[in-house]
């Protein structure tokens, strides 16, 4: 597989609108359109693999499931890791004839994400430092009260830091990717050292995602139960994860009028105290 200049610039393209304030802001940018989930089905169609583009994204978006940037502080660059790891990995995986599905193929997948992602925060920061000056620029306007001047300071500077540290290196980095990965593979032959090591970590990896995720949103042990009920269907039904979010959102509407219904006890409870004592 060889990345054209063309799917290059696109994937660039969308490097940056994966974090562009003008895109929806963050929840539409980077929180959706930068996610490598998503970002695996746009590469997937960029690049003509649609199904291979699907599992290295699947794959990957266990791993930073729970990637937050909290005060703008990142481990790891989820646009790198959906439009510079995904190519990579899908050259990777085509160029050592192994299949997308594969667990040697998702661990070569996430591998490669988690390199270029833990790379990509170089991008991520060098994105924001140029931002200032455009901060500076806004401040500037509203001093002099030219509050339409914001607009172009929101829309349109941000382009430049992006161009010169999203698109830029996204292409050039995409395009360069099946030489850099066929050299890998001279020098990393699959029988080697570090190629087996590569697979035991990117077999472990997405571990470290759902343990953060749980971290995040678990508070007492018995939150651990709906996790627990989850895995069990999948290993005794051998359901997929659309069938076990069906059932997940029964449970969650079963739990949700249950509290309802506890709660219209408890106010008219309170109403009916109200009541006797103004009698």
């Amino acid at each position: 597989m060889e990345i054209s200049w063309f799917q290059a610039a696109l994937l660039g393209l969308f490097a940056c609108l994966s974090s562009m304030p003008g895109l929806g802001g963050t929840s539409f940018g980077n929180y959706t359109l930068g996610r490598p989930l998503v970002g695996g089905l746009v590469c997937g169609i960029i690049l003509g693999d649609l199904t291979a583009g699907i599992l290295v994204g699947v794959a990957l978006q266990v791993v930073y499931i729970a990637l937050v940037t909290p005060g703008g502080t990142v481990s790891a660059d989820v646009r790198a890791i959906s439009y510079i790891g995904i190519p990579l990995a899908m050259i990777a995986i085509k160029s050592y004839g192994l299949d997308a599905a594969s667990a040697d193929g998702q661990a070569l997948a996430i591998s490669f994400g988690t390199m270029v992602g833990t790379l990509g925060t170089v991008l991520f920061y060098g994105t924001a430092t140029i931002n200032l000056a455009w901060q500076h620029v806004g401040w500037k306007a509203v001093e002099k009260g030219d509050f339409k001047k914001l607009y172009v300071v929101d829309m349109v500077l941000p382009w430049i830091s992006h161009i010169l540290c999203s698109f830029i290196p996204t292409m050039i980095m995409c395009k360069m990717g099946a030489p850099m990965v066929d050299l890998i593979k001279i020098y990393l032959p699959m029988d080697g050292v570090t190629m087996k090591t590569l697979f035991t970590v990117g077999s472990l990896l997405p571990c470290v995602g759902i343990a953060i995720l749980l971290k995040q949103i678990v508070t007492k042990a018995i939150d651990f139960i709906p996790f627990f009920l989850g895995f069990t269907l999948a290993a005794s039904l051998g359901i997929n994860l659309v069938s076990a979010t069906v059932i997940a959102g029964m449970f969650a509407f079963i739990n949700y009028r249950i509290k309802m219904l506890s709660l219209q006890r408890a106010s008219a409870g309170s109403i009916d105290l109200d009541d006797e004592e103004d009698i």
